[in-house]
């Protein structure tokens, strides 16, 4: 008989687990606009554009791409060390490790079967006979990332109160502010503020001793 889940973890992706900061940059590399959605990017840090108008920028360079090979492209998607040990840390004590992240489903796809993640969320790109379209099928900000989150804890019996999230900047802050326990990972400064606790470090597996904290204090 399968053991019950414990809590879950809420995982950002870029800045987080992804280890150069942003996946959709190490996309945008590949489709060539890099510059131009860096720039985007920073907009949206400082709250000069939304999170709609940066999708939007980003996904007109998917056009003309094919699934397949945006899938090969996220294969080599550099993340912290220490990825690895903090799912195994999960699966091993019932908590389940869960992506929730502003990055392109399929980033989070991706990166769920590589390790072990539940993908869950995430904006889209329009695809037509296996081919990227350019246009944003799906656009998903911070408040839905949040909305997102608390409706997987619910669909799977968990109460909130049983839930954290690890995070680094803007985005995160919405969920943070409704689990009772938030770790800002290599955050802004704001991130900071609305988080339980900081740390700064360049091998994700240094979060498993505060996971454990967590995890201690529901018993």
């Amino acid at each position: 008989m399968t053991e019950p889940e414990r809590g879950i973890v809420f995982f950002d992706v870029d800045g987080t687990l992804v280890s150069t900061g942003s996946s959709s940059s190490h996309l945008a590399e590949r489709f060539g606009h890099q510059d131009a959605l860096d720039e985007a990017e920073r907009r949206y840090a400082d709250g000069s554009l939304t999170n709609r108008q940066v999708s939007e920028i980003d996904a007109a360079g998917w056009r003309g791409a094919s699934t397949t090979t945006v899938d090969r492209w996220l294969d080599d998607l550099p993340v912290l060390p220490g990825v690895e040990l903090v799912v195994a840390w999960c699966r091993t004590h019932q908590v389940v490790p869960v992506l929730a992240s502003l990055a392109w489903q399929p980033v989070t796809r991706s990166l769920a079967r590589r390790f072990g993640f539940v993908a869950h969320g995430g904006p889209r790109v329009g695809v037509t006979g296996g081919t990227y379209d350019g246009a944003v099928a799906e656009h998903f900000d911070e408040f839905d990332k949040r909305d997102r989150a608390l409706r997987y804890a619910l669909a799977r019996g968990v109460p909130i109160e049983r839930c954290c999230a690890i995070g680094d900047s803007r985005s995160d802050i919405p969920l943070f502010e409704v689990v009772p326990a938030a770790l800002a990972l290599n955050a802004t400064g704001a991130a900071r503020a609305a988080a339980s606790t900081a740390i700064d470090t360049a091998d994700l597996s240094d979060v498993v001793p505060w996971l454990e904290t967590w995890l201690n204090s529901l018993d």
